[in-house]
């Protein structure tokens, strides 16, 4: 036998073909996704994050008790589309394509409403600065501008420790109702939306109350309140506690202008 025939074969390993996670989901969850992960971008840009901490999550559509959200270890602004982990309303990851994992205290927040509040979408939750000050202050978020009127009938919920414990669940949804904002006592700030875009408006305008509020009463002086009727009317205004139809969507119109600028600035969200 020749040399060439007695030596071994070169060992080819098999072949992996991977596919992008793009290609991985429906082009709705692809365009959930984007839209989820621009919301973490612009969370970030406007200053509402804490490091890794915090969550913001939302539906897969089509996929009945399926939800997007970070992979924990993972900043703000590095979140891309397909970085983000889908997992079910028990913690179990379905989808990652990231070497993390998810946040317990965050699965346990954000699995409770999704279960309950079939008609939003979006949940967010914060531990910004000005957030956290308004959470520990006994009177909460005071109506002292047409921008705070909006949170005139926000929901509280007691601060129990660190939010890792199921049983939780059930109290923080029945504290939560069918308001679309809530202050975590102690704790920080919570809004949900029927859209992403719907929940970062809210989270926006929330924080920036909270804000006015801190900086309200640092001035030392005596605050003006409006009428209580006047405060209802407008809070009515904001909020468009009317009945919508079934499947119709708030449109809010600042989101497009705010993709627009987030394309300006990084567009790699959308990778």
């Amino acid at each position: 036998m020749s040399a060439a025939l007695q030596t071994p074969a070169l060992q080819t390993p098999a072949l992996k073909i991977v596919k992008s996670v793009r290609e991985s989901v429906s082009p709705a969850e692809w365009e959930a996704r984007v839209q989820l992960a621009a919301a973490y971008r612009l969370t970030e840009m406007y200053g509402m994050t804490e490091m890794t901490a915090n969550h913001i999550s939302c539906r897969a559509p089509g996929e009945e008790g399926h939800f997007l959200i970070n992979p924990y270890g993972m900043l703000y602004e590095e979140i891309t589309a397909s970085s983000l982990l889908k997992i079910d309303l028990d913690g179990n990851i379905l989808f990652n394509a990231t070497e993390y994992g998810v946040n317990r205290a965050g699965f346990v927040i954000h699995s409770a409403i999704h279960a309950a509040r079939h008609d939003v979408d979006c949940v967010a939750h914060t531990h910004t600065q000005a957030g956290m000050a308004v959470s520990a202050m006994e009177c909460g978020l005071l109506p002292i501008a047409q921008t705070t009127m909006r949170f005139l009938h926000v929901a509280y919920h007691d601060f129990e420790g660190i939010a890792d414990d199921e049983g939780e669940r059930e109290r923080l949804v029945a504290d939560l109702g069918m308001e679309n904002a809530m202050i975590l006592r102690n704790h920080g700030l919570l809004v949900c939306g029927q859209s992403v875009g719907e929940a970062f408006n809210l989270l926006w305008r929330m924080e920036r109350s909270c804000q006015t509020q801190v900086m309200a009463l640092s001035a030392n002086t005596k605050l003006r309140f409006p009428p209580t009727e006047v405060s209802e009317k407008t809070y009515e205004k904001m909020s468009s506690r009317r009945e919508r139809k079934p499947g119709e969507i708030k449109v809010v119109s600042a989101w497009p202008a705010l993709l627009r600028k987030l394309d300006k600035v990084d567009p790699s969200y959308k990778d």
